[in-house]
């Protein structure tokens, strides 16, 4: 059975030039969308590879329509090939389902293989050139002059915890990842300053008689998965929420992924608050990690939630 595919780059341009031809060359079935050549994310293309079965050949207008660059074609054709499943190019010598074609497809693949040594050994050369003269490679240790002093200031109103984490940052043009970056520099404990600020308010507080902090108990719930099979990020976002966005409240994990959080109020505006701040935390963090969260929050024994 042939089943065909078709994309181009951009909403401007048209696919009935590629239609045609697949009708013509006998497609039975045919995907078609509008994705970037440099982009990862095909969806009718990762739908067109789950639905082919052994047998079956894909069939393209060019070879340009299917892969992202020669080493990513390569790497799907071979995958193709372990399922016996033979692609044609309607515009170039390429036709997986005999031997001419195959052939022809293994010299790209061998020009792939040899383009990318020809990198690698420019690299390790430039390499060794640059270590002879002294130069060493890799990030600067330690921060430079202006962040140092970014870094003091950061540490000084952490310390200090009458603003929030988010709002030192826009105070100090900074982002939020940054900050938390300058304060470990600087050997500050993430999270224990805000605990022991909010301790001492609350005791301060029930001192000068003013009214009693209700405590809600909460449950939070969440699941993280990275937002491209590219990426990997998804343990270290996991790390970090527990560490930033956690660590300032009483908290015990009960399961992967779900907590039971201690959260001192004085009414429900103020829980609510709290919550939404948290939540969204959560999410920023996940964010800079390139993972996407799914949470809820819950307080025990009311219709409370967020």
């Amino acid at each position: 059975m042939k089943i065909g595919y078709a994309r181009v780059s951009t909403k401007d341009q048209t696919v009935d030039l590629q239609l045609d031809a697949l009708k013509q060359a006998g497609c039975e079935r045919i995907y078609q969308e509008v994705a970037s050549g440099a982009k990862t994310a095909r969806p009718e293309l990762d739908r067109l590879l789950v639905d082919i079965r052994t047998g079956d050949t894909i069939v393209i207008w060019k070879l340009d329509r299917l892969g992202r660059s020669l080493k990513h074609l390569v790497e799907l054709v071979g995958k193709l090939a372990e399922r016996k499943i033979g692609l044609l190019s309607l515009n170039d010598p390429v036709d997986t389902t005999n031997a001419q074609g195959r052939l022809v497809f293994n010299l790209f693949a061998s020009l792939a293989e040899f383009e990318r040594e020809l990198i690698q050994e420019r690299t390790l050369a430039g390499l060794s050139a640059a270590r002879a003269r002294g130069r060493v490679g890799g990030r600067p240790k330690g921060l430079s002059a202006p962040a140092e002093s970014t870094a003091m200031a950061a540490e000084t109103l952490y310390r200090e915890g009458r603003l929030s984490v988010s709002a030192i940052g826009k105070k100090l043009h900074i982002s939020k990842g940054t900050l938390y970056r300058y304060l470990r520099s600087r050997g500050v404990e993430i999270g224990k300053q805000k605990k022991n600020l909010l301790t001492d308010t609350l005791q301060t507080t029930a001192m000068n008689g003013s009214p009693i902090t209700k405590t809600a108990t909460v449950s939070l719930l969440f699941s993280i998965e990275n937002n491209s099979k590219f990426v990997r990020g998804k343990k270290r976002a996991q790390t970090n929420i527990e560490q930033y966005s956690l660590a300032i409240y009483d908290n015990k994990q009960l399961a992967p992924g779900k907590y039971e959080l201690r959260i001192p109020y004085e009414n429900e505006h103020e829980l609510n608050e709290t919550m939404h701040q948290l939540l969204s935390d959560i999410h920023r963090e996940a964010d800079l990690c390139n993972c996407n969260v799914d949470a809820n929050a819950w307080e025990d024994g009311t219709e409370r939630r967020w």
